[in-house]
């Protein structure tokens, strides 16, 4: 999946808030560079802890808090 791909259907996940998203992504990096295991599968040598991120958040695998349904 192409990165434009991957960032529009994290954005889907976050209500298109490009500021959650960017948090949740910086948050969720910072857990894995400090040695958080990733819930996603990934070759942790091959990718940035951002793009691991994203990924996660992109399936869904990877729940925000503070998110409210829209209606």
């Amino acid at each position: 999946m192409r990165i434009e791909q991957r960032v529009s259907e994290a954005l889907k996940r976050v209500n298109n808030d490009r500021y959650l998203l960017s948090v949740a992504v910086g948050q969720r990096a910072d857990e894995l560079s400090k040695g958080a295991s990733p819930i996603y599968e990934a070759d942790r040598l091959s990718l940035k802890y951002t793009d691991i991120a994203l990924k996660e958040i992109a399936s869904g695998v990877l729940k925000i808090d503070g998110l409210k349904k829209e209606e």
